[in-house]
């Protein structure tokens, strides 16, 4: 019975592609679903374009909130390479310096980036805490820079003599996008902070990555020799 009733749903699918008087009826069918819930349909359309035209207009608006950003942010790296710190952070009563950038363009690529920067120089005036917060807040897929965020990160925690923080965010920076370049420079500094956390199994574990990983990079050496002169002391 069941098969019957297949074959006969089949059939009637069948009738109504290959059937113009079919197909009308259906189309009219339809027709009259949407005269009776005129208010219905035409409110989920509506709801849809607001959707869509929701999107894109938000999307206009990020783009162009960049641009903005990235205009106004041009100044205040200036002011950062030539260590010109509080006018790169505050301003300079013309241009904007990375905190209001932060703050005025926060959905912008731009403000992201001057979290980095607001970060490395908060950092380089021995403002730990605020170097750490605008660090923690800057996110990339870049290989370079995210990794560089994490090690800043731990170089504010070394200064504030939290070995085991800052040893955590160098061994974050060196499994980020894993290379030989900038990797075994991490891990060296996550073993010296280990070092100074008297933690030497740790340390010992960080050279011999560097030793067994990146062999072919300049931190081989000197991994080698820290990690004699430790394995010595230790036994």
């Amino acid at each position: 019975m069941a098969v019957k009733n297949k074959k006969t749903t089949e059939q009637h699918n069948t009738d109504i592609l290959e059937n113009p008087e079919a197909l009308a009826g259906q189309i009219s069918k339809t027709e009259e679903f949407v005269a009776q819930n005129k208010g219905m349909v035409f409110g989920v359309g509506a709801v849809l374009a607001l959707i869509v035209a929701g999107f894109f207009g938000f999307q206009y608006y990020k783009s162009s909130q960049n641009t903005k950003a990235q205009n106004e942010m041009f100044q205040a790296v200036h002011y950062f390479e030539s260590d010109s710190l509080d006018l790169a952070l505050n301003g300079d009563g013309n241009n904007l310096g990375f905190l209001d950038i932060v703050e005025e363009y926060g959905i912008s690529d731009a403000a992201n980036l001057a979290n980095f920067y607001a970060g490395a120089s908060y950092l380089k005036k021995g403002d730990f805490e605020s170097a750490i917060l605008y660090l923690e807040d800057f996110s990339s897929d870049d290989l370079l820079v995210q990794a560089r965020a994490y090690s800043l990160i731990g170089d504010a925690h070394m200064e504030k003599g939290d070995y085991e923080k800052a040893a955590s965010f160098y061994k974050k920076a060196a499994d980020y996008k894993p290379n030989k370049y900038f990797s075994p420079r991490y891990l060296l500094k996550a073993a010296l902070a280990h070092e100074k956390n008297n933690n030497k199994e740790a340390a010992i574990e960080a050279y011999s990555t560097i030793i067994s990983k990146y062999w072919d990079s300049n931190e081989f050496q000197t991994a080698k020799k820290y990690k004699a002169k430790l394995t010595l002391s230790a036994s």
